[in-house]
C-alpha cells in the first residue's frame, strides 16, 4: 500500500496502533488502509482481525447490499473478523449512502476515498454519514490537500491517510488540524449576529 501514515482528529499520528486491513481487490486504491489481505489469507489467520471492505463490491445492480452468495461471503467474513468496515470512493452517488444507512450505521469504520484533488464531495459524504447518525470513525483518504484538513473535520472525519511525501512536505501538520478553530461552521446562521457591533 505505499508509505502511509494515520492520523488522528488531532494530527497525532496513530500509525502504529491501527489494525486495520483492506481486503484486496482490483480496485483497490492506494492509502486506503495501511497494510492489506487477500480473502485467502483472511480466511487462514488464527486470529480475528479488523477489516475493510469495498462498499461497491458489496452491492448489486440496484444498490442494495447484494443477497446470495455475497451475503454468504460477507456472513464468512463476519466469523474472520473482530470488526468490518468499508471504504467508499467519493465519485459514487451519495443517495446510495441514503439507501444503504441501516447497513453504514453497523460499521465500525468508514473511508472515503477521494481519488482526485478537485472532488469535494467527500465533504458532502462525511456529512451525510453524521446527518444518518453514523457515530462510528470516517477516515479520509486520497488526494485532499492539507488545507481542506480542518473544514474535512468540521464536515464530520475523525482521521485522515496521508502518503509520506505529505508528511514529509508539511512543515506543521498540527496547523492544519486547528486551522479553523474559532471560524463559524455554517451550521446555525440563526447564531450570527445580524449586524456587528463596532
Amino acid at each position: 500500500m505505499g508509505n502511509h501514515h494515520v492520523l488522528n482528529n488531532n494530527g497525532i499520528d496513530i500509525s502504529q496502533s491501527d489494525t486495520w486491513l483492506a481486503l484486496t481487490t482490483n480496485e483497490l486504491p492506494e492509502g486506503i488502509a495501511l497494510t492489506h489481505t487477500s480473502l485467502l489469507e483472511l480466511l487462514h489467520k488464527s486470529e480475528k482481525t479488523d477489516v475493510l471492505l469495498p462498499l461497491d463490491d458489496l452491492l448489486d445492480a440496484t444498490g442494495k447490499i447484494a443477497g446470495g452468495l455475497l451475503q454468504q461471503v460477507r456472513e464468512l467474513l463476519s466469523q474472520h473478523t473482530s470488526r468490518t468496515g468499508v471504504w467508499v470512493t467519493s465519485d459514487s452517488d451519495t443517495d446510495v449512502l441514503v439507501g444503504l444507512s441501516e447497513f453504514l450505521l453497523q460499521q465500525d469504520l468508514i473511508v472515503i476515498h477521494v481519488p482526485l484533488f478537485v472532488d469535494g464531495r467527500g465533504f458532502s459524504f462525511a456529512q451525510t454519514l453524521r446527518q444518518m447518525g453514523y457515530e462510528g470513525e470516517i477516515r479520509m483518504a486520497g488526494k485532499f490537500g492539507r488545507d481542506q484538513i480542518a473544514y474535512l473535520l468540521r464536515s464530520g472525519a475523525d482521521s485522515f491517510v496521508l502518503s509520506e511525501h505529505d508528511m514529509q512536505s508539511i512543515s506543521d501538520i498540527g496547523q492544519a488540524f486547528n486551522a479553523l478553530a474559532s471560524s463559524y461552521d455554517g451550521r446555525n446562521a440563526a447564531a450570527l449576529p445580524m449586524f456587528a457591533n463596532v
